[in-house]
């Protein structure tokens, strides 16, 4: 049986050697490489956590004390120590999820997976331990330095300055990047750390010096290394960065020396008081695919060869909508000076690369900073500029109050570009970009478009960037591209019709990548007898005139939006038409306000129901008068006494 098999839980670290720590270290390494390359997930960052995450769990005694990963893609050497080893349905549906996750241990404590949010989490822990009289349990923060460039990662720390009687450890999981090189002034300082020639060269000289005295010296150069890492921080200025803070700072050390990093935590918690453990890490480490992927060190993977690190599948040669906006907005950007980019800390995932290669001083990372973002892109259009700021849409619910205040309020021509719109899959509740059509549509003046293709996104994109009084969003999905839906027409208000029939039953309403289901249910209705009228708005807010008078026409309206559908567009729809006088009634389909957990994108629209044989069947009980809401009656023929069956167009009083 190999080391790792006989670990069940944290306690079971206690008694290997500092040999058994490097092999299990080995072991966990090559288990990672093998298991995520058959299912995909955040590799690279697990690889460069390895021997932190155990000197973690060999000192603190989790779950009394509580760890805290932020963001928690660094979280799966975590669920190996704490008896999850099986790995064989990462983030499918029924197996463990990509991130902590409460529901499968009690030593995961957050399952949000949004970055730098780690601080105050163990703040409020830390202060409740206190608090009730809790004083030998201790908080371990893991953050990466990435996470340190979001500012709530600082509102944190200036209130844990302001207390230093907690049992609180935060360990800086610095590897240089998030899902690319970090950016900001806090990154240039944490290089220099790095790289400063007086630590570089102590450190160095001590160990080689300890070497040659053979296995006795290199073992008490291990447990004096801990205090000699003070000492180096003094001389080459290391805590600097900290000192105004009132923390004590412990560092720099090897992320990947089990034994050096448990001197340093051992430390830290017997000081009593929050202190930082600084520690250098390498992502990817021990895996040479990751450690030269320039892009993002296998940040994130799908199926994979263990062996060369290549994809398993072979591109589809259908566009990604992400690389059909990342083309787009370079020929944009060609055409008019004043487009700029800005995103936060995802240059590469949101499609911004190609900007920024061509244009470098045109485009700006503010690191993971999605509040700033806003604000700073509603001062660039105050001065006289277009920004398009992008990023995933489950992001853009951190920047709300900068959109609504500072966007908004000042009709600032801005453009907010989100990807992974919807319902995105396997890395489950927190990564779903399912609010923000709802939460985005009570901003003033704020215009909303969901491309049904891709040539539509280039179209809505080209007339996001011509705003100028407002902010604009465009929102799409993950993954590829489909077929192209062109319109039979389209309204003096840009609605475009793709399906009509003789028979005006029912109108459906597709917001964006719905309209293909869309258009499916139409063809089961229309094999039933009953006609159906498909419209994709393209703006689906504010709500177009012709929605509201093709309404007027139909006997029933469905709206089917791949987002929350409390108070979604199908809400703003039959707002709309009441306020016109028309009483049709509107069947709001979208997705429930839950949490969604990990699983396919595909298995989740189907236990929603959100697929073509459910919605038709409930849209034929509607229309029969078997299920509520009940489609209006037909039309009666002028001068009748009562309704019949004859499939001519119903007129209806339209208020304005």
């Amino acid at each position: 049986m190999s080391l790792l098999e006989g670990i069940n839980g944290p306690r079971d670290l206690d008694t290997l050697t500092p040999e058994q720590l490097e092999e299990l270290a080995g072991e966990i390494r090559a288990f990672l490489i093998a298991e995520v390359s058959k299912t995909g997930g955040h590799l690279g960052p697990n690889l460069g956590v390895v021997e932190t995450t155990i000197a973690i769990h060999r000192v603190f005694d989790s779950p009394r004390d509580s760890i805290v990963f932020d963001t928690g893609h660094q979280s799966y050497v975590h669920k190996l120590l704490t008896g999850r080893q099986d790995f064989s349905m990462l983030r499918q549906k029924g197996g463990l999820a990509g991130y902590p996750q409460r529901s499968e241990s009690p030593h995961d404590v957050v399952e949000s997976s949004h970055a730098s949010s780690s601080l105050s989490w163990a703040d409020g822990i830390s202060r409740a331990y206190d608090m009730t009289g809790q004083k030998d349990r201790h908080v371990v923060a893991v953050v990466g330095d990435g996470a340190l460039t979001g500012g709530m990662t600082w509102e944190a720390l200036n209130n844990i300055s302001d207390d230093n009687s907690r049992n609180l450890v935060i360990v800086v999981n610095d590897n240089g990047r998030s899902y690319a090189p970090t950016i900001g002034g806090m990154a240039r300082y944490l290089n220099g750390v790095r790289t400063r020639k007086g630590y570089h060269d102590l450190h160095q000289s001590s160990r080689k010096l300890f070497d040659r005295l053979g296995a006795p010296a290199r073992a008490l150069y291990r447990g004096a290394r801990g205090g000699l890492h003070g000492f180096l921080s003094r001389m080459t200025n290391n805590s600097s960065l900290y000192a105004n803070l009132d923390i004590k700072y412990l560092g720099p050390i090897d992320g990947h020396d089990v034994h050096a990093m448990e001197e340093a935590l051992r430390q830290a918690k017997e000081y009593a008081a929050p202190v930082i453990v600084h520690a250098i890490t390498e992502k990817g480490r021990g895996y040479e695919p990751a450690r030269t992927d320039a892009a993002d060190q296998f940040h994130a993977v799908g199926q994979i060869d263990p062996e060369t690190g290549e994809p398993l599948s072979a591109p589809s040669g259908a566009p990604s909508w992400t690389g059909v906006f990342a083309d787009e907005i370079v020929s944009l950007a060609s055409e008019d000076p004043t487009i700029v980019g800005i995103t936060a800390a995802m240059l590469r995932p949101t499609g911004l690369h190609k900007f920024a290669e061509k244009y470098p001083a045109r485009v700006l990372d503010v690191g993971i900073a999605e509040q700033h973002a806003a604000t700073s892109a509603a001062g660039l259009a105050f001065g006289g500029l277009h920004p398009v700021v992008a990023l995933y849409a489950t992001f853009v619910n951190r920047a709300f109050d900068q959109i609504l205040m500072d966007v908004g309020l000042h009709e600032a021509g801005v453009t907010f570009v989100l990807d992974r719109a919807g319902v995105t899959g396997p890395d489950g509740a927190s990564h779903h970009g399912m609010w923000d059509l709802a939460i985005l549509q009570v901003v003033p003046r704020i215009r909303l478009a969901a491309p049904r293709d891709a040539e539509r996104l280039r179209e809505e994109l080209g007339e996001a960037v011509r705003v100028t009084d407002a902010p604009t969003v465009i929102r799409f999905p993950k993954g590829t591209v489909g077929a192209e839906l062109p319109a039979l027409r389209r309204t003096r208000d840009g609605v475009d019709v793709l399906r009509e029939d003789e028979r005006n039953d029912v109108l459906i309403v597709a917001v964006g990548t719905m309209a293909q289901l869309a258009l499916d249910v139409a063809q089961l209705l229309s094999a039933e007898g009953i006609g159906a009228t498909v419209v994709d708005p393209r703006w689906v807010v504010p709500v177009p005139w012709s929605i509201i008078e093709l309404s007027d026409a139909h006997r029933i309206v469905v709206t089917i939006e791949d987002g929350v559908r409390v108070g979604g567009i199908g809400t703003r729809i039959r707002q709309d038409l009441r306020q016109a006088g028309v009483d049709t009634a509107v069947t709001e389909l979208g997705l429930p306000d839950e949490f969604l957990e990990h699983a396919t994108r595909e298995q989740i629209l189907e236990r929603v129901g959100l697929t073509p044989q459910q919605i038709a069947e409930d849209l034929i009980a509607q229309v029969r008068g078997d299920k509520i809401p009940i489609a209006r009656p037909l039309a009666a023929r002028p001068g009748d006494g009562e309704s019949t069956d004859t499939g001519e167009n119903p007129s209806y009083r339209l208020v304005r």
